[in-house]
C-alpha cells in the first residue's frame, strides 16, 4: 500500500480532535464518567472503528477491509485485557475514583507513542528480515502459554514489582494524593504523587501487552498503515470501555483462556505462513468463534454461580 501522507495527517487529525472533544469538551466538568456517558463514548468509538473499516473496504478492497477488521478485533480483545490489570493497579494504590479518568486518558497518550514507535520498528524489521515473522510467532505461543496458565495477581503483589521498587528508588513520591496532581511540593520540597507511580505502572504494563498485540496483527497483515490505525482505534475506546466495564471485570472468567488460544492460533498463522497460509477470513471467524464462546461461557457460568449464592 502507498499511503499519500495527507490520509496519514488527516487520521492523526481525526485521532487529536476526537481526544480533545472527549477530554476538553464532553467530559471536562465531570471527574468520574458515569456508566451511560461511558456506554455513549464505547458506542461512539466502536461506530467509528466500523466506518473506518468500512472505508477501507471501499478504499482498498475487500482484502485490506479484512485485514483491517481482522487487526482491530484482536487489538480491541487483547486491550480488554488491559482492564483487569487497571482494576488491579487502581484497587492496590487505592486511586479514588475522580481520579482515573485523567491516569487513564495520559497512560492512552504514551500508549499510542509507544506503539507508533514499535510498529515503525516491527516494519522496518520485517522488510529487512523475513525471519522474524518467526520470532513474532514463538513470542505469540509463548504469550499464549503464559496467559493460559498465569496464576492470579493480587493487589498486595505490585508493591513488590520490579518497576515499582525502581521507580521508589529514583523518583521522590509524596505518601498522599493531591487532587488529581501529579506533582506536589510539600514542606518545600516538589515531589511527584503515586498518581506519577500508578502511571508508570499502567504504561509498562501497556509496553508488555504491546508485545504480545502487534506481533498478532503482523500476522494479519504487514501494512503498517493497518496495524497503526487498528491499534490507534482499539486503544482509544479504552478508557470508556474500562468504566463500562469495572464493575464486573470478574464475570469474564474464561476470557484470558478465549485470549490466550487467539494467540496460539496466530502464532501457528506465522509459524506456518511459508507452508499454509491462512484466509484472513478464517482468521476473522475463528477470533469472533473464540471471543463469542469464552463470553457466553463467562456469563452463564458467573449466572449459575450467583444462582446457586441465592440458594444458600
Amino acid at each position: 500500500m502507498d499511503i499519500p501522507i495527507w490520509v496519514w495527517f488527516a487520521f492523526l487529525s481525526g485521532v487529536l480532535v476526537m481526544l480533545a472533544l472527549d477530554l476538553g469538551v464532553f467530559n471536562r466538568k465531570s471527574d468520574v464518567i458515569s456508566s451511560n456517558q461511558a456506554a455513549i463514548w464505547s458506542a461512539v468509538w466502536v461506530s467509528l472503528s466500523l466506518g473506518f473499516a468500512g472505508f477501507m473496504f471501499l478504499w482498498q478492497g475487500p482484502q485490506r477491509g479484512l485485514e483491517w477488521i481482522t487487526g482491530y478485533l484482536i487489538e480491541y480483545s487483547l486491550a480488554v485485557d488491559n482492564i483487569f490489570v487497571f482494576v488491579l493497579v487502581f484497587t492496590a494504590f487505592a486511586v479514588p475514583v475522580a481520579y482515573r479518568r485523567r491516569v487513564l486518558f495520559w497512560g492512552i497518550i504514551g500508549a499510542l507513542v509507544m506503539r507508533g514507535a514499535m510498529i515503525a520498528l516491527g516494519a522496518a524489521l520485517l522488510e529487512q528480515f523475513h525471519w522474524i515473522l518467526y520470532v513474532f510467532g514463538g513470542i505469540l505461543l509463548i504469550a499464549g502459554y503464559r496467559m493460559m496458565f498465569a496464576k492470579k495477581e493480587e493487589p498486595s503483589d505490585l508493591e513488590h514489582n520490579p518497576i515499582v521498587k525502581l521507580a521508589r528508588r529514583f523518583i521522590k513520591i509524596s505518601p498522599q494524593y493531591d487532587g488529581q496532581k501529579f506533582f506536589t511540593v510539600q514542606n518545600g520540597v516538589r515531589m511527584a504523587t503515586p498518581l506519577v507511580l500508578v502511571l508508570i505502572v499502567i504504561e509498562f504494563t501497556d509496553l508488555v501487552f504491546a508485545v504480545d498485540s502487534i506481533p498478532a496483527i503482523f500476522a494479519v497483515t504487514r501494512e503498517p498503515f493497518i496495524v497503526f490505525t487498528s491499534n490507534v482505534m482499539a486503544i482509544l475506546g479504552l478508557r470508556s470501555l474500562y468504566v463500562l466495564l469495572e464493575g464486573f471485570v470478574d464475570r469474564f472468567v474464561y476470557l484470558k483462556t478465549g485470549l490466550s488460544i487467539i494467540l496460539v492460533f496466530i502464532g501457528a498463522k506465522l509459524l506456518l505462513l511459508d507452508v499454509f497460509k491462512i484466509p484472513t477470513a478464517l482468521s476473522l471467524g475463528v477470533v469472533i468463534t473464540i471471543l463469542v464462546v469464552s463470553v457466553v461461557a463467562s456469563i452463564l457460568k458467573t449466572k449459575d454461580a450467583a444462582k446457586k449464592l441465592e440458594t444458600v
